[in-house]
């Protein structure tokens, strides 16, 4: 017999160790993707574990916690019957937004956290509480009420769906919307004012705007139900609060929105660059009355300007220039509470 070893060159059998299984030597990783060989952290909490009792009780719960909102505003799910804008039209159910949605991020965060925005819970990772934004932010949480759960960074990555979360993450409560009927039954000391906003898709916009409108005593905001900024954590956080006071709408369709409340007896005016009257010579401010406003870019679209009883304009030195919705809404709801002031 010769010298050579059964298996291989050790005498382990083949397909053994460093072997495949007829004999060859394996090739190696040359010191390459040593990642694949670390572990995979500690082990998460029994709530974060797939399948695990303790998680589906906490899915449970959490999937009830959100459905309260829509259980509030009207005794039934958001998936209840919904009411109509003008006759024999539909617009969204009242009730909650499309779902919660996830603030990542430590600035974000906290940020958020300090506007009061309402939110649900708040993931940690173990060793980001040692960042101060991080520490500010489960103080926060703790005082306004809000769960502060521990997560592993591939719990939080799953949360936010792979955005850079640096170890923290914040779920917002699914806004409560409401029906653009509510806002012109709302009354008060002062006639009605509705803000209407077509095509405005920055949610920052629409914060902005929501806050010159609590400002200036507007009645609520209606939006688009679809292709529209709604309440997300940036408009929340660009509103500082106003939105926790003034209520927003969602129309299927405004333009339909915009008739129904023609035929409530409000005075519709759409804010746009082409008006013929400028916004401190609106007569009509004194009523109940929908100020309309369109994007920066596009404006007003042409059915919904076809809807609108009167077109204003806010007069500039320059004819070229362009003001965003917020900057537009604000100066509009200025001048109406100026004209109100005057003629009450």
């Amino acid at each position: 017999m010769s010298g050579q070893k059964k298996g291989g060159e050790d005498g382990r059998a083949p397909g053994g160790g460093g072997y495949s299984k007829r004999g060859k030597p394996r090739p190696g990783t040359g010191g390459h993707r040593r990642d694949k060989l670390e572990g995979k952290g500690p082990t998460p909490p029994a709530r974060m574990r797939p399948g695990h009792p303790a998680q589906r009780a906490a899915a449970r719960a959490a999937a009830a916690a959100e459905g309260r909102p829509g259980q509030r505003g009207n005794g039934r799910s958001g998936a209840g019957r919904a009411r109509s804008d003008a006759p024999g039209e539909n617009t969204a159910p009242r009730g909650s937004g499309e779902g919660p949605e996830m603030v990542a991020g430590r600035n974000s965060v906290v940020e958020s956290l300090r506007a009061g925005i309402p939110a649900m819970a708040l993931y940690v990772a173990g060793r980001a509480q040692e960042d101060e934004r991080v520490a500010e932010s489960v103080q926060l949480a703790a005082e306004a009420g809000i769960a502060v759960l521990e997560a592993g960074l591939a719990e939080l990555d799953r949360l936010t769906g792979g955005a850079i979360h640096q170890g923290v993450a914040l779920r917002v409560r699914p806004y409560e919307y409401a029906h653009p009927e509510d806002l012109a039954a709302r009354t008060g000391p002062v006639p009605p004012l509705i803000v209407a906003l077509d095509g405005v898709t920055d949610p920052r916009n629409l914060g902005a705007v929501a806050r010159s409108a609590a400002a200036f005593g507007a009645t609520g905001i209606v939006v688009p139900a679809r292709r529209a900024a709604g309440v997300t954590a940036g408009a929340w956080k660009a509103s500082a609060g106003a939105l926790a006071r003034l209520p927003v709408a969602q129309a299927v369709n405004l333009t339909r929105a915009i008739e129904g409340y023609k035929k409530a007896g409000f005075f519709v005016a759409g804010l746009d660059a082409a008006g013929t009257t400028g916004v401190r010579d609106m007569s009509i401010a004194d009523g109940p009355m929908v100020l309309v406003v369109g994007s920066e870019g596009r404006g007003l679209s042409r059915v919904v300007a076809g809807a609108c009883d009167m077109l204003v304009s806010i007069p500039m030195a320059s004819g070229n220039e362009s003001l965003n919705a917020g900057i537009a809404a604000s100066i509009a709801l200025y001048e109406i509470a100026g004209v109100r002031a005057r003629q009450g």
